[in-house]
């Protein structure tokens, strides 16, 4: 297949209309988005401004947007605070409505009306600014999904600490590699962390890591299964003692349009992790945007982000962008299969849950169950479906909307990138239509191209990469401590942003991400889609998940080699190999006929629900991983899938 070729997953996509109307809280129709749009991006200052005007601010900006790619900053010289436009402002109609259910793996449940999660943060906040912790400090947050997250990252933006949230399921190694990158000041943790009835003692592994971090000067322990943990006096506190002993709640600090909010790592495996900087209320009005045209989020809507709070998933779509609209916010802490099969359509159907933001691989996960389990429980009150994290494919789109939904449920597949803050790419729900497969359209003041190696845009069908060649409030200002490098990496060409993901454009406008520019594979000088090539083994009924990857042959250069999951009760084909090559070849040609074939129980994920291709390809052509494994969901997949694989098990 010639790159200039239109491959046959776009080809053959058709536009699906929303089952159900927007709630007019988006002033756009169908037909006033093209022009709404190109207005936006023709005057992104006058765009974001708009939007940042929906918001409240202390002291207003004088100026729109200052500079250009990568120096640039947005509502120059206005003053706000995070915290009181997710919080404070929803007091005056909310205060004793439910703003956070916490639900554990074990059922257990706790609720925060929008008058406690406002009184836990203020109070926290000045627990920090008793403790010593200044605007600017850094603040380390190792936490699971548990509203005292909420709390504590809303009292860092309260007082104008820049929080660092880590993944809780990370090794000593990779929580000291950020502790030191940042130098955080103050270290808030849990006794202990539970995931599919395990206990993941926090406490003990952040005390092996401080050892080496001595700008650390306080840890704060929540008490969240109430082991014994050693406290190490006078530098650990307990939450709850620490809040019992604060007299009164902190009053919102004005911070710069432009300073520092966060510090989100992207994951390392042979380099150093990149600690990404965004701004605190750039990253607010982005994000609340982002929500608003993904979500249509209202305060009427009882809504779940599945994402663990250690990705920006959870940030843009819960924590902040999704706070600030003001709905009742499920917040779970544990897996979605665990400890039944069930347990996310049992959740949703409890609280009537109408919204979901999740991955690609939960719908897998669920169509790989079966429609039976589904249909055992009431979701009548479920009615969008948003994801981001990888390509969806169409068999699992419309499984979902034909056997899940019963036609009732809008799917809206969107991309983004840590760097990028945002979702940029989406339907705006009940107003356009989606196309399975497809990251939908870009969202209003989001200028992109699509360009080749030359970074000449390609015409609408072939694929290039993707770029975005003008600023957004949510894109990353900087790396921590190292301007350079992000300037290098992703400003190599000043003009633009490079995201690094191949990506078309069809002739409807809708942007098909087909994965990072190194899985776009070439194949005896022929550039074949991983993604594609996944979409046509998926449609096989009999397969759940597919991953694809290249690995290096000595005659083509490189060639494809395909991992399948089954669907429950379902007995493997004895030819299922030669299956899946026969539907590669039928559907995109010989060319992209997988070398191999390899049927596993199960493929190694991130929390966030995306596989870890990575690590599949260092299987193959290794036969083990030399990258840090415990940001997995069950790091002991490893092993199996060596056994599977027939490799020997990693020393």
């Amino acid at each position: 297949m010639e790159q200039s070729e239109m491959l046959a997953m776009i080809r053959d996509s058709r536009l699906e209309e929303p089952p159900r109307s927007g709630s007019g809280r988006l002033s756009l129709t169908p037909t006033q988005y093209p022009q709404a749009y190109a207005d936006s991006v023709a005057n992104l200052g006058k765009y974001w401004a708009g939007v940042a005007r929906e918001l409240q601010w202390t002291v207003p900006w004088q100026q729109d947007l200052v500079g250009q790619l990568p120096d640039f900053r947005f509502f120059q010289g206005g003053y706000s605070n995070v915290s009181v436009n997710c919080i404070d402002r929803h007091l005056e109609r909310r205060a004793d409505r439910p703003a956070l259910i916490g639900i554990r793996e074990d059922g257990g449940e706790t609720v925060w009306s929008w008058q406690e999660l406002h009184r836990q943060t203020a109070t926290f906040a000045r627990a920090l600014s008793d403790l010593g912790v200044k605007e600017g400090d850094v603040v380390a947050i190792f936490l699971p999904n548990l509203l005292e997250t909420f709390a504590a990252v809303h009292a860092c933006y309260r007082i104008g600490a820049i929080y660092n949230i880590i993944f809780s399921g990370f090794s000593r190694s990779a929580l000291l590699d950020r502790l030191a990158d940042t130098q955080a000041k103050v270290v808030i943790t849990a006794d202990e962390a539970v995931r599919r009835g395990r206990r993941f003692a926090l406490k003990a592994t952040l005390d092996q890591a401080l050892a080496d971090v001595p700008s650390v000067q306080h840890v704060v322990v929540i008490r969240r299964t109430g082991a014994p943990v050693p406290m190490q006096k006078p530098r650990d506190h307990y939450w709850d003692e620490l809040m019992d002993h604060t007299a009164s709640g902190q009053e919102p600090v004005p911070i710069e349009a432009n300073a520092p909010g966060f510090i989100i790592y992207t994951s390392g495996t042979t380099s150093k992790p990149k600690g990404l900087v965004h701004s605190g209320l750039g990253f607010l009005v982005g994000s609340y945007h982002n929500v608003k045209y993904a979500l249509d989020l209202g305060p009427d809507d009882v809504y779940w982000c599945t994402a663990d709070v250690g990705w920006l998933t959870f940030p843009i779509f819960e924590l902040v962008g999704g706070l600030a609209h003001g709905a009742t916010y499920l917040v779970y802490e544990g897996a979605l299969d665990y400890p039944e099969p069930g347990r996310l359509y049992d959740i949703i159907a409890r609280h009537r849950v109408n919204k979901v933001f999740t991955a690609p691989t939960v719908l897998r996960m669920l169509a790989r169950q079966g429609t039976a389990l589904a249909d055992s429980y009431n979701l009548e009150s479920l009615e969008l479906i948003s994801l981001v994290g990888e390509p969806l494919d169409a068999s699992t789109w419309y499984w979902v909307a034909r056997e899940l939904g019963k036609g009732r449920i809008e799917i809206n597949n969107t991309y983004g990138q840590s760097e990028t803050g945002s979702a940029w790419t989406s339907s705006l729900v009940g107003v356009t239509a989606a196309k399975p497969g497809s990251c939908g359209l870009p969202l209003p003041g989001h200028a992109y191209a699509i360009v080749d190696d030359g970074g000449h845009p390609v015409p609408a069908g072939k694929v290039g990469e993707l770029v975005l060649t003008a600023p957004f409030p949510t894109l990353a200002r900087t790396i921590w401590g190292d301007d350079a490098r992000y300037r290098s990496q992703y400003f190599a060409r000043p003009e633009f942003y490079a995201t690094r993901d191949a990506a078309v454009e069809d002739h409807d406008h809708h942007i098909w991400v087909l994965g990072r520019v190194d899985d776009v594979i070439n194949v005896a000088a022929h550039r074949l889609s991983t993604m594609e090539m996944e979409s046509a083994v998926l449609t096989l009924p009999e397969v759940a998940e597919a991953a694809v990857i290249g690995v290096p042959d000595d005659i083509k250069g490189q060639v494809p080699v395909a991992f399948v999951t089954l669907r429950q009760g379902i007995e493997e084909p004895s030819d299922l190999a030669q299956r899946v090559k026969s539907q590669v070849t039928d559907t995109i040609g010989a060319i992209a006929r997988p070398a191999e074939v390899y049927r596993v129980d199960a493929m190694p994920k991130t929390r966030s629900g995306k596989i870890v291709r990575r690590l599949l390809k260092e299987i193959v052509t290794t036969g083990g991983s030399a990258g840090d494994i415990t940001g997995l969901e069950d790091p002991e997949v490893l092993e199996r899938l060596l056994a599977q694989l027939g490799r020997p098990p990693q020393a």
